[in-house]
Formats: C-alpha cells, sequence, structure tokens
C-alpha cells in the first residue's frame, strides 16, 4: 500500500493489527507488543517529516517497530539482572537523624572546656595519637589521655547516652547493617 504525502492518523491506526501481530512474533508476549505498537506509532507520529512521501506507510512503521525491539534487547544486554543484590548493598543511612544528631554533638561539643574539646578533637576526629596532640598542646600524654576520656564522658552524659559506644549509627541502622553483612556472607 503506497500512500501519497504525509501519512495521516487513519492510515497509521489502521495499520495497528499487523503491527501488533509483527510485534508478537518478535517478542513472544502480546503485553511486550502492545508496548511495542504503542512506543511505534508515538515514533511515527513525531518524526512524520521523516516518511518518505510515495513509500509504503506498512514498511515504515514496521521498521520502526522492529528498530525500537531490537534497541531495547541491546539495552537489555547491558543491563545487570542480579534479582536485586547490587541494590540490596548499595546502603545509606537516614540522613535527618544523623543531621539532628551532628547538630546535638556540635552543641555539646560547645559546652565541654577548651582544653578536653581540644584533646577530643584531636584525638577522635582528627585521628591524631595521644603522643601526637601531647606534643602540639605541650602537656603529657597522661594529661592529653585524662582530657580525652573526660571529654568523652561529659559528651555522653550531654547527649543522654550510657555508654561512649552508643556514639555513630543507632541500634536500628547497626542492626540493618549487621543483616546486611551476614546476607553476603551466606551468598558468597
Amino acid at each position: 500500500m503506497k500512500e501519497v504525502g504525509r501519512p495521516t492518523k487513519e492510515a497509521l491506526l489502521a495499520a495497528v493489527p499487523a503491527l501488533r501481530a509483527f510485534g508478537v512474533s518478535l517478542s513472544g508476549n502480546p503485553d511486550r507488543a502492545d508496548d511495542l505498537v504503542q512506543e511505534t506509532l508515538l515514533k511515527a507520529w513525531s518524526s512524520l517529516d521523516s516518511f518518505a512521501p510515495g513509500t509504503n506507510i506498512r514498511a515504515w512503521l514496521f521498521t520502526i517497530l522492529r528498530n525500537t525491539f531490537y534497541s531495547e534487547i541491546r539495552k537489555r544486554k547491558r543491563e545487570i539482572h542480579d534479582g536485586g543484590l547490587a541494590a540490596s548493598r548499595l546502603s545509606a543511612p537516614p540522613e535527618q537523624p544523623g543531621h539532628m544528631d551532628l547538630l546535638d554533638f556540635r552543641i555539646a561539643l560547645a559546652k565541654l572546656p577548651f582544653d578536653q574539646r581540644e584533646a577530643v578533637i584531636l584525638v577522635g576526629a582528627s585521628g591524631l595519637s595521644y603522643e601526637e596532640t601531647a606534643a602540639i598542646c605541650q602537656c603529657a600524654v597522661g594529661t592529653i589521655k585524662s582530657r580525652v576520656n573526660r571529654a568523652r564522658a561529659r559528651l555522653a552524659e550531654l547527649l543522654g547516652m550510657e555508654t561512649t559506644d552508643e556514639l555513630g549509627p543507632d541500634r536500628e541502622w547497626r542492626a540493618l547493617i549487621g543483616a546486611a553483612h551476614a546476607t553476603q556472607r551466606g551468598g558468597d
């Protein structure tokens, strides 16, 4: 069937049954075929200007459908199908509680005496050894150990914690991380 001029909406719709049959033969799935036909009609309608007048509209539509089908197959080959395993390994703690905890921590840290705050920041946050911190603060190593210990205890008290072990992710998040690691070890 040769068309003269630009294809009409009626001509596109008249080809739907044949396009659907072709889609089923390619995909083997009627639902997938319906999606292919819909995608084909959308592409055809949006690129009516590329239709060469005097050529077969059905052949043009079949070409669009076929190219769409094979493009999707190529895309799927690049996709990872692991049942969501890769996605399950990607996790991040909820941000808002952590943000609020950080604000509380900053307030508590500001309430510490300067010498304790300095010692706990140098040892705890900056990762310096007690010896390096003692050299920076120009005092004995034992003094730094004492300041850090008192600072940690005071921070735990100000933050309403029973022990300094509670600093870091909350119980629920630690349990989730532990479960994910156990699942990973079980699958290896």
